[in-house]
């Protein structure tokens, strides 16, 4: 069961007792990610992530990852459009040893001006191997089309002309506007005890930082249909097509699962089994649906030969327009829901598994369904909603990013 403190700054704790395991994972969740950039700092919330690996008044970069290895523990972080998490695993004997850690990673890091120029070449670096991925750089050009006027069509790692003016005094900028107490969720599960409460309440109930207002506000998310084709020096044609769909906080949010596993979730979805299987267009198709606060969408991927691209887009479409027509099959429903509560049940054997949701579901919900609330919400779907919510996805202009070899 979850339980949650919340502090008398507002920083909330959120725990969950797995007395079964011998391990405690700790993440420090921050409700700030790319979307809540300006323009200026494109790709500022992710380089923060990795600055809070690079040194602090009292440990070097070497010396955090060394305290890690010492304990047989794991140490990592990630950034998204929402959010920054920072989060380790380790044996529940050393769980204080990792807090500590990572608290001191939390306040006192350096934002050393030699760490942050080494640091730029890092991230440069991994934007040009997302470039250098194209089945990667179709999706984000896709964004960019979508929401060419939004930080959620940006890159979360930014870009070149951005990553290269930041310096200490910007990083500290958005981190006294963002990473203020009541933004901040610790979320822990695992084998612990009460004494590791009391430490983390401690180290971080106390401290105090003014929430500040956005330097612009944000305008809402607007979907824009089109297309975009590039071409690259490449073997392979890659398609990706999305379409607009639901928002984190839609309760057709399982209806939307099981039409994403009916359609290309799996090897035995449509598109699998026409795509793949029938026809051998495409060695990698699948479907997924990301959501956010104020947006969502529904993509569709497939990379393929540049002669079979046509087929290829003209199978997807097919597809999509039988599930309008017709909708989905008992058994496909049956097959889905099965699928989904057998991936989400299995997810949650792990204490990182079950710290990552609880985070996830405190910093966007501020709500925690048990896994049974969970698994009867995936069972009360019916296939009429589904195929309702088809219909109003796929009735709507989609938008398609291509990237093509040279002729």
């Amino acid at each position: 069961m979850v339980e949650k403190v919340v502090c008398p700054n507002g920083v909330r704790i959120v725990h969950e007792k797995m007395e079964h395991v011998r391990s405690v994972a700790i993440g420090i969740w921050v409700k700030a990610g790319s979307g809540n950039e300006q323009p200026s700092e494109a790709g500022i919330a992710h380089f923060i992530e990795h600055m809070l690996f690079k040194g602090t008044a009292t440990r070097t970069a070497k010396e955090i990852a060394e305290q890690f290895d010492r304990i047989g523990g794991d140490i990592n972080a990630f950034t998204s459009k929402e959010m920054t998490c920072f989060y380790a695993t380790v044996l529940h004997p050393h769980a204080q040893t990792a807090v500590s850690v990572l608290g001191d990673m939390f306040f006192h890091s350096r934002f050393d001006e030699k760490e942050i120029a080494k640091e730029q070449s890092v991230v440069l670096d991994e934007i040009a191997a997302v470039a250098d991925t194209p089945d990667d750089d179709v999706e984000e050009k896709l964004w960019s089309l979508m929401y060419p006027a939004h930080p959620i069509g940006k890159p979360v790692l930014g870009q070149e002309e951005t990553i290269r003016t930041f310096d200490e005094k910007r990083i500290r900028e958005f981190m006294e506007r963002h990473y203020t107490p009541e933004q901040l969720v610790i979320s822990i599960a695992g084998n612990y005890d009460a004494s590791l409460l009391t430490y983390i309440t401690e180290l971080f109930g106390s401290f105090a930082r003014e929430p500040q207002e956005e330097i612009d506000s944000v305008p809402e998310p607007v979907f824009h249909p089109g297309a975009l084709t590039r071409m690259r020096d490449i073997e392979q044609a890659h398609v990706c097509i999305a379409y607009p769909a639901l928002t984190l906080h839609d309760e057709r949010i399982y209806a939307l699962s099981i039409l994403d596993s009916v359609i290309g979730g799996t090897m035995s979805s449509r598109l699998f089994q026409e795509v793949r299987e029938e026809r051998g267009l495409a060695y990698s198709v699948y479907s997924y649906y990301t959501t956010h606060e104020e947006a969502g969408a529904f993509l569709i991927y497939g990379g393929t030969s540049p002669e079979n691209t046509e087929e290829l887009l003209e199978t997807i479409q097919q597809i999509v327009e039988d599930i309008v027509k017709d909708g989905i099959t008992s058994n496909e429903l049956h097959n889905a829901k099965e699928q989904l509560k057998g991936g989400f049940l299995l997810g949650l054997e792990s204490s990182e598994a079950i710290m990552q949701r609880n985070g996830r579901n405190e910093i966007l919900f501020q709500k925690h369904r048990s896994p049974e609330e969970v698994v009867a919400l995936i069972d009360q779907v019916t296939a009429e909603q589904v195929h309702q919510l088809a219909s109003g996805i796929f009735s709507k202009p989609q938008a398609v990013s291509r990237i093509l070899p040279r002729a």
